[in-house]
């Protein structure tokens, strides 16, 4: 009897685990190790071999930047060696049954996280939407995401060629994977969700914009999308610059970039990670850039004048983003007036001409809110909801598209003043509600509420994989269709309802003449 765990891909076997309700696959490489040479190169096909490769634990994870405030369990080792995802099946799920695909790409500001958390255990998603999940691993912080092009050609490169976006590509590279390979596993390659959050959230809302990402996915979900956290080519070969001074290199020297010792990338990438916001409030040192070639222009900009690749569309933010960056020291979201204030000027000194509301109009969608309810409010919309409107707003001309507010929060997190703040859909949406003994989220109740939250999220997000619909159970509310004259939100609370116009104030406040705030 044939092991049906034991699966066929286009560069040999892998096997995995069975427990009776899901299977699992771990750790499959889809590119080659991104090391010496490959090391600044667009990810390259992994080697074809006949033996059968080990499936049962999670594969290495990109090093990365380490922050004490968030103590990330990645759930593997971090290694080089890390272009390699993740697959969940229901037990006697059989191939070509054509099961609905969901490919995740995590969060993290562009320079923390991995496929493998805990958190992202695809097991209760899959199972119960009776789907297909594959968790992503791609290149984070200088490896992913930091601009050396303007160093090809330079005599110290000796014919090392740098290529931009590299992260991006990196998940371009696996959507590859999902459609050679994803059948064999049960899934269905004309039917795969691309869906993220936070930086993989705005990964997502950048393939939508990419001509290399055509057909590669027929629908898409954006949690928390910094969909302006783009930049341009000057700017970001001006932050490689600063890499590279921090790494003691000159560009003539750009060659020994290859094998620069990991310990002192990371260095260089956590002080130039904590600096750039000191320069130019609300940017982050590494993110992805408008390259004229994998992404042609500002994703915002492109959605809006409707060069979007047509696939339906589930994108929002959660009620209480910002709150959460009280903790920590966050470079994308200052949350005092007066760092809002810089952020305004630096971004008209960057783009003359570029018509930005005054202060006056942005303030007035906070009118009667304490001074630090203002910071938390104007941190929230400028970094996240205000780019997911300006997104749906494009893009909904182009095909359906479903936007959403989170609102649902449980007695500690308000007790902690956090509510539904960034990241806290994400146990829901997986359906992992508890991480563990210590987990506080429910130590005052709301966990039966919980459970019955992330039912009703999970339904819709696995309908919508399925059928483009985001349908929930009979007698739940409809979700409309965003449409100009509408503006329809699902606001997802312990009693889901559908609202016309909810951001109405924002509209007026911000605008719409914004095209590539960020």
């Amino acid at each position: 009897m044939s092991d049906p765990t034991c699966v066929d891909t286009g560069y040999g076997p892998v096997r995995g685990t069975d427990d009776g309700t899901v299977r699992r696959w771990l750790g499959i490489r889809y590119a080659a190790s991104p090391v010496g040479e490959l090391r600044w190169r667009a990810p390259q096909p992994p080697a074809r071999r006949s033996e059968i490769a080990d499936a049962t634990a999670p594969g290495p994870v990109c090093p990365q930047i380490t922050d004490p405030r968030l103590p990330i369990d990645l759930g593997g080792r971090q290694g080089e060696d890390s272009l390699v995802l993740n697959v969940w099946a229901p037990s006697g799920t059989e191939a070509g049954a054509g099961r609905p695909v969901l490919v995740w790409v995590h969060g993290g500001a562009y320079v923390l996280g991995s496929g493998s958390q805990p958190l992202y255990d695809g097991a209760v998603l899959a199972a119960e939407g009776d789907a297909v999940v594959v968790t992503v691993n791609y290149r984070l912080g200088p490896f992913g995401f930091l601009d050396l092009s303007g160093l090809n050609g330079q005599p110290g490169a000796k014919g090392q060629r740098f290529e931009t976006n590299l992260g991006l590509r990196d998940v371009l590279c696996a959507l590859h994977w999902v459609r050679e390979n994803i059948a064999a596993f049960g899934g269905d390659p004309q039917r795969v969700t691309l869906f993220g959050e936070s930086a993989g959230g705005g990964i997502v809302t950048t393939l939508l914009t990419s001509p290399a990402a055509e057909g590669l996915f027929s629908a898409a979900i954006a949690q928390s999308s910094p969909a302006t956290s783009v930049y341009d080519v000057d700017r970001s070969r001006a932050v490689a610059g600063q890499f590279l001074d921090r790494l003691g290199l000159g560009r003539d020297e750009a060659g020994r970039l290859s094998e620069a010792p990991l310990p002192a990338l990371l260095s260089a990438a956590k002080e130039l990670f904590d600096a750039v916001p000191t320069q130019t409030p609300g940017l982050l040192a590494f993110a992805p850039v408008v390259d004229g070639d994998l992404v042609p222009d500002y994703p915002v900009a492109a959605a809006r004048a409707g060069r979007t690749h047509p696939v339906p569309l589930i994108i929002g933010t959660n009620e209480h983003e910002a709150t959460v960056f009280r903790w920590m020291k966050s470079p994308l979201m200052p949350i005092t007036p007066a760092a809002l204030r810089d952020m305004f000027t630096a971004i008209a000194a960057e783009q003359p001409g570029l018509q930005l509301p005054t202060e006056e109009q942005v303030t007035s969608a906070y009118a009667g809110l304490r001074p630090k309810a203002i910071g938390l409010g104007m941190a929230r919309d400028i970094g996240f909801r205000m780019p997911t409107l300006w997104f749906a707003e494009g893009h909904s001309g182009v095909a359906p598209t479903y936007l959403y507010r989170f609102d649902f929060t449980t007695p500690m997190l308000r007790l902690l003043r956090l509510g539904a703040a960034h990241a806290t859909e994400l146990p829901y949406v997986w359906g992992n509600l508890v991480a563990g003994p210590k987990d506080p989220t429910f130590k005052l109740g709301g966990l039966k509420h919980g459970r019955e939250v992330s039912a009703r999220v999970r339904r819709r997000w696995v309908n919508f994989a399925a059928t483009a619909d985001p349908s929930g159970a009979p007698g739940e509310p409809v979700w409309r269709p965003y449409r100009h004259d509408d503006r329809a939100t699902l606001v997802i609370d312990k009693h889901d309802k559908t609202v016309a116009d909810l951001d109405r104030h924002l509209h007026t406040a911000w605008g719409s003449q914004i095209l590539n705030f960020r």
